[in-house]
C-alpha cells in the first residue's frame, strides 16, 4: 500500500478566521470626561479610577472604575500605544510638558490616594 493521498479527497477545512464581536451599547449609556486616571493593583487585579479635577477647584470626583486582569491591561496598554502611534502619525507628535512645567506638578502629585476617603455628601 502507498501513503499517498488521495487527490480527490477533500483538503482539511482552513482554520477559522477572526470572529467579530458585537458590543451591545445601552441607549441610558453616558460618556463622561476624566482628566485624571488613578491606577492600582493586586496580584490579580488591576483598578483604574478615572477622575475629573476642574481649574480652580480644590477636589475632583471620581467618575469610573474599571477592574480588569493584568493581561488585560497588558492588552489594553499594547492597544493604546497602537491607537496613539496612528493619531500621532495623522495628527502629529503629543508632545508633553517637561518635568517643570506648572501642570507636571498639579497632575502628577495628589494628596489622597484613595479616591473613596474624604467626605461624602
Amino acid at each position: 500500500m502507498s501513503s499517498q493521498t488521495d487527490p480527490q479527497s477533500t483538503p482539511p477545512p482552513a482554520p477559522p478566521g477572526p470572529q467579530r464581536i458585537a458590543i451591545d451599547m445601552p441607549k441610558e449609556l453616558q460618556a463622561v470626561y476624566a482628566n485624571v486616571a488613578l491606577i492600582s493593583h493586586t496580584p490579580v487585579e488591576v483598578v483604574l479610577d478615572f477622575a475629573q479635577i476642574l481649574p480652580r477647584m480644590v477636589r475632583g470626583s471620581l467618575q469610573a472604575r474599571v477592574i480588569m486582569t493584568p493581561m488585560h491591561a497588558k492588552l489594553l496598554q499594547m492597544a493604546l500605544a497602537q491607537n496613539l502611534q496612528n493619531y500621532e502619525r495623522q495628527f502629529g507628535e503629543i508632545r508633553l510638558p517637561t518635568q517643570s512645567h506648572p501642570l507636571v506638578e498639579s497632575f502628577f502629585r495628589f494628596t489622597g490616594s484613595n479616591p473613596d476617603e474624604g467626605e461624602k455628601e
